[in-house]
C-alpha cells in the first residue's frame, strides 16, 4: 500500500510528457482547489484528473463483483465506494466554482497518452 502514490503516477506523467510534446503548460497539484487537480491550466479555468483504474473503480459493477470474491471485500467496497462520491464531490464544486473538470482514466492514459491529450 505504501508504494502507491498520491502524485506524480506514471500515467500522471505520460500525460504531462505528451503536453510538454504539445508545447501545452500547466499547474500540477493546486492546493487551493476541491480534491487537488492533477493538472490546472488556469486560463483556460480546466482541471484535469488522472484516476486510477481500481482506486476510483472504473467499471465499478465487474470491479465489485470481483471485490466481493476477496479478502476484506467489504473494506474495500466501502472504501472505492467513497472515492466514488467524493470524486462526484468534488467535481461539482469545480463546476460551481466555474471550473471545467476532465477525469481520465489510467487505462486510457497507458493505451495512448497522446490521444487523451488531443
Amino acid at each position: 500500500m505504501q508504494a502507491n502514490r498520491p502524485r506524480n503516477t506514471k500515467p500522471e506523467l505520460l500525460v504531462r510528457e505528451a503536453l510538454r510534446d504539445y508545447g501545452l503548460r500547466y499547474w500540477t497539484h493546486e492546493r487551493s482547489l476541491p480534491g487537488r487537480p492533477d493538472l490546472v491550466f488556469r486560463a483556460e479555468r480546466l482541471v484535469v484528473f488522472c484516476d486510477g483504474d481500481f482506486w476510483h473503480g472504473h467499471y465499478w459493477a465487474r470491479l465489485r463483483v470481483q471485490l466481493m470474491r476477496r479478502a476484506n471485500a467489504d473494506y474495500w467496497i466501502a472504501k472505492i465506494s467513497a472515492n466514488r462520491a467524493r470524486d462526484v464531490l468534488q467535481r461539482q464544486a469545480l463546476r460551481k466554482a466555474g471550473w471545467t473538470v476532465l477525469r481520465v482514466w489510467e487505462s486510457a492514459i497507458r493505451r495512448n497518452p497522446k490521444a487523451v491529450v488531443r
